[in-house]
């Protein structure tokens, strides 16, 4: 790959999912896009290049920016969104929403379905008979959402962040995979949407995650989503960041919960921080997650 050509690509993927790729991610490029290449019977990157330009809105275009995306994904991740969400976030607007029973949860780049799958595990076990809930999970990759909608996980999946009793309760062992038992995927509805286009066509939303993405963006970028975001959440809603995302200095659109690290609200919005549930106490000794068997292998 000639540098003319890798500029090319790092304009073309920018354009068209916001990734920013430095002058030393060449490697990365042509180790990723190479199978592509052969999928589709493109001869060198040059071709590959031309082919961009003529033709951006087609397959080999799509399957150029799925093929770079980060698909890194598991169970409760962070634990603390999670913890913050089922003790304080929903609680807080369950009051605020008593009449309509109605709530709207969008997880954006939800990759292979893991963080919104965590949520529905969540919300299942709370007082929640007779409310609506949505949860919206999208990403720009068809592939994910493919594999995401089908919620079957490899035994490396479930291992990582998943207790060992949501996956007895909500799993069911298929083969050398597990699969999330129907009632918890029907609660998750799929749709490929790219951050980059308009977000007032999903609607409005009293929780948006948006974790863990932002980071591969650049700073004007990060600045042009959370300016149209600010569009779809509920003027008491919430907007969770991963760990190392914050809207400081990128947008006045939104402000931080104190005391509740990654949480935001609309700056405009005159909501409190809900309260935080207390701790639990220590246990004196952590106990391992017992290791799960499969077909009798250890």
């Amino acid at each position: 790959m000639t540098p003319h050509e890798y500029d090319f690509l790092r304009r073309f993927l920018k354009d068209r999912s916001g990734l920013t790729l430095s002058a030393d991610k060449q490697y990365l490029v042509e180790s990723r896009l190479l199978p592509v290449m052969r999928k589709h019977h493109v001869s060198s990157f040059g071709d590959l290049a031309v082919q961009l330009r003529l033709h951006p809105g087609s397959l080999l275009a799509t399957a150029v920016v799925e093929a770079m995306m980060t698909n890194e994904s598991y169970f409760f991740r962070d634990k603390t969104p999670f913890e913050l969400f089922k003790a304080s976030l929903v609680p807080a607007l369950t009051v605020g929403r008593a009449r309509e029973k109605n709530l709207r949860i969008w997880c954006a780049a939800c990759s292979t379905g893991q963080e919104p799958y965590s949520l529905a595990m969540l919300l299942k076990t709370m007082n929640l008979s007779g409310w609506k809930i949505e949860i919206l999970a999208t990403d720009i990759g068809n592939d994910v959402l493919d594999k995401a909608r089908g919620g079957l996980y490899t035994q490396f999946e479930v291992q990582r962040g998943l207790p060992i009793h949501e996956l007895v309760k909500h799993f069911t062992q298929v083969g050398d995979h597990w699969q999330l038992a129907a009632d918890i995927r029907a609660m998750v509805t799929f749709k490929q949407f790219n951050l980059l286009d308009d977000v007032a066509s999903l609607g409005v939303f009293d929780v948006i995650f948006c974790r863990n993405v932002l980071i591969y963006f650049d700073q004007a970028t990060k600045t042009s989503v959370f300016n149209r975001i600010i569009r779809s959440v509920a003027a008491d809603g919430y907007l969770v960041l991963g760990a190392a995302e914050t809207v400081v200095g990128l947008t006045d659109a939104f402000k931080p919960l104190p005391e509740h690290r990654g949480i935001y609200v609309p700056k405009l919005a005159t909501v409190e921080a809900p309260p935080l549930a207390p701790k639990a106490p220590a246990k004196a000794t952590a106990m391992p997650m017992p290791r799960v068997i499969i077909g009798g292998k250890r």
